[in-house]
């Protein structure tokens, strides 16, 4: 099987091609060339407009297809999970657990486990958002369950890093200490600061002991001031730190999303999640976390005395808001959804970028920037 593919925009994680051929082999990638020096054993297939990409990567999937991850800490959860998510156009993908209880943290990753082993779409590790977060800016984290990280809390995560290629944690400096960041991070977990109202040297000492990201730029954080940074200062002025980014427009204005692109220093990256709770492809309006009802209401989910609780979201609409609304070049918008937050994972398993002798995992954007299903190469060819 030797195809071209022609008559599409092609985006291969780092740059966007017009006038150019995908060429794959055996549902594999073969080469991206001139559509002139196409060789004469394989197909050409023309596609009608759009771009042709790497799935979406998502580090903040709380749920998906009516089901929440915390509720349905299962095998059979995380099926329904990553289901909703491909229908969406994401390929790869790190089921989030909320603050929840020690217990419900090792189910979590035991179910993840299994699922790996079993070959469900998508899953490249875990994300725990908590339970080592700072009350003070909670969001709908339950207080009750908010806690300092103990040595047990270290051996858990220490143990689960053993177990799985990709651990990403979100903690407060309010209840984890840098040495604890140094050693989780030193062990290849990825740690994020978020739900914190730590000050700009806080967040620095926590870069410097090893967090290398933020999670959900903006929300659930101590912000910019004239004499105090703060966390979001802090993501935006230091190069080797990343940061989620919720574009919906809801849980960050347009204004503020443009500054925070436009400023972000390097090599470090902001990034697109959808923190998707269980909404994403199913058509419920509420559900609950923690015993508390979550409401979907006007394009945001929120508990019930109005706080925001996830986002009712799918990078399809992200990546329309950022160039239609905002006006980010659509290279970068691209790679903020594949390879930026592939670049934070120790394993990718081939997702986030095109590279040649990778199977092929891509999908396919019309010109309006909706997904098509693309879950075959022969589906995907006229």
């Amino acid at each position: 099987m030797r195809f071209a593919l022609i008559g599409t925009d092609i985006f291969d994680g780092e740059s966007l091609y017009s006038n150019k051929a995908l060429l794959l082999e055996n549902n594999a990638i073969h080469s991206i060339t001139d559509v002139t020096n196409i060789p004469d054993n394989f197909q050409i297939k023309k596609i009608n407009g759009g771009t042709l990409m790497p799935g979406f990567v998502d580090l903040q999937v709380n749920g998906g297809g009516g089901v929440l991850f915390n509720d349905e800490t299962s095998l059979e959860g995380l099926i329904t999970i990553s289901n909703a998510h491909l229908s969406t156009g994401t390929r790869a993908f790190l089921p989030t657990l909320i603050t929840d209880t020690p217990d419900k943290s090792r189910a979590a990753v035991d179910a993840v486990v299994t699922a790996i082993e079993q070959n469900v779409p998508g899953i490249l590790g875990i994300h725990f958002e908590g339970p080592h977060i700072s009350v003070a800016r909670k969001g709908a984290h339950s207080a009750s369950l908010i806690r300092k990280m103990d040595t047990e809390d270290v051996r858990f995560l220490l143990d689960t890093a053993n177990r799985l290629a990709n651990v990403m944690v979100t903690v407060a400096p309010e209840n984890v200490t840098f040495e604890q960041i140094k050693q989780l991070s030193n062990a290849g977990i990825i740690i994020s600061l978020g739900h914190t109202n730590c000050s700009f040297q806080e967040a620095t000492q926590a870069f410097h002991s090893g967090a290398k990201c933020v999670t959900h730029l903006f929300n659930a954080m101590s912000q910019i001031g004239n004499r105090e940074p703060g966390l979001v200062g802090a993501a935006l002025h230091t190069g080797s730190v990343s940061a989620g980014l919720i574009a919906d427009d809801i849980h960050v204005h347009a204004a503020s999303m443009r500054l925070a692109i436009a400023s972000k220093l390097a090599p470090g990256h902001i990034f697109l999640v959808t923190d998707a709770m269980a909404t994403v492809g199913s058509t419920i309006e509420e559900f609950t976390l923690n015993n508390r009802k979550i409401l979907r209401r006007n394009g945001s989910l929120r508990l019930e005395d109005g706080t925001l609780a996830g986002a009712d979201l799918t990078l399809t609409s992200a990546l329309s808001l950022l160039i239609n609304k905002i006006g980010i070049d659509k290279d970068q918008v691209l790679a903020m959804a594949t390879s930026y937050p592939a670049k934070l994972l120790n394993n990718t398993f081939g997702f986030g970028t095109f590279k040649i002798g990778q199977s092929w995992n891509g999908i396919h954007l019309d010109s309006k920037l909706s997904y098509s299903t693309l879950n075959s190469i022969d589906s995907m060819l006229p």
